[in-house]
């Protein structure tokens, strides 16, 4: 069922399930390609990408926590142009839409990022990731700096912290859609190394504070809010959906149970089915839906039929 999930336009971004994993979650479409059925998704958000070349953070990338992990990369990448180089057409061939998720450094770089990417018809909206100390006025130069130059729809990913006064600005910008929120910032100490060590943090507590954001934000600005944080089950993402968002970002979860995001895809887009009684360990799996069962059918009539042509 196709669903509107930015501001109504010419260049409103149109899904046909809810759910995308989160940027820096599934790579660029190819890593996840063979593990989960990436047509059952609403859109593909790609890793982060910036203007310029980065270089990965030296160190520790990731320490294990009690109830999830902190993650600290430095967003390494190529660079706008050769992404878009090696992975054009690879985005082509997708059966759902493509968001590239561009990372907000300065005003020039979003700018002449922005008119890169409105080239390119392998991608169909960009995601703009916002640093975590930013303020009002900067949201709105990077916003409008971004819409004003692409006519793809422009998504916004706010941080958590002063998240009211940064929605405001970023829709009075022009904002397409908000993310809320990318993964809160934190410290802890590196188990092998004995150092503290600062990053993203991951994991099903970060549901709670971004879900509680997510609803305030719901009933206080007018532009289509997409709730990221902490979804490692189908009940999470509908939790998101009823405290007011209109799509969904799973990311931690695909780590470790790639599966788990199609499953959510499948709730959420109205495809899975009940477990039939009676049936076999073998014959159904949570989260199976409708195409798979069509297919299995239509496997069991073949087999059926070459059957009886043997007898």
């Amino acid at each position: 069922m196709a669903m509107e999930i930015t501001r109504p336009g010419k260049s409103s971004l149109i899904v046909e399930s809810p759910v995308m994993p989160a940027a820096g979650t599934a790579g660029f479409g190819d890593e996840y390609k063979s593990l989960v059925k990436l047509e059952k998704l609403g859109a593909l958000v790609t890793n982060p990408v910036t203007f310029q070349p980065w270089q990965p953070a030296g160190g520790t990338r990731v320490v294990p926590l009690d109830a999830g992990i902190l993650v600290h990369t430095g967003l390494p990448n190529p660079g706008l142009s050769k992404v878009l180089d090696q992975y054009r057409q690879l985005w082509a061939g997708l059966p759902m839409p493509l968001i590239l998720h561009l990372v907000g450094t300065t005003v020039e770089q979003v700018r002449q990022g922005a008119e890169r990417i409105d080239r390119e018809n392998s991608v169909d909206a960009v995601e703009l990731g916002l640093n975590d100390d930013i303020t009002w006025q900067e949201v709105e130069q990077l916003v409008k700096a971004a819409i004003t130059h692409t006519e793809k729809p422009v998504l916004v990913r706010l941080p958590l912290g002063d998240t009211y006064t940064l929605a405001r600005a970023a829709d009075d910008a022009g904002a397409g859609a908000l993310v809320i929120a990318a993964p809160p910032r934190g410290t802890a100490r590196d188990p092998y190394t004995g150092r503290l060590v600062s990053g993203r943090l991951y994991g099903p507590l970060v549901k709670p504070l971004t879900l509680r954001v997510v609803g305030q934000m719901a009933s206080k600005v007018d532009v289509p809010i997409i709730g990221a944080g902490g979804i490692h089950s189908q009940q999470d993402a509908r939790d998101y959906m009823e405290a007011g968002a209109r799509a969904v970002q799973v990311d931690s979860v695909t780590w470790v149970d790639p599966k788990m995001l199609e499953w959510i895809a499948r709730d959420l887009g109205g495809l899975v089915l009940t477990r039939q009684a009676g049936a076999l360990g073998d014959e159904w799996f949570p989260g199976i839906g409708i195409t798979e069962q069509k297919a299995r059918e239509e496997a069991a009539r073949k087999s059926g039929d070459t059957a009886r042509k043997k007898n």
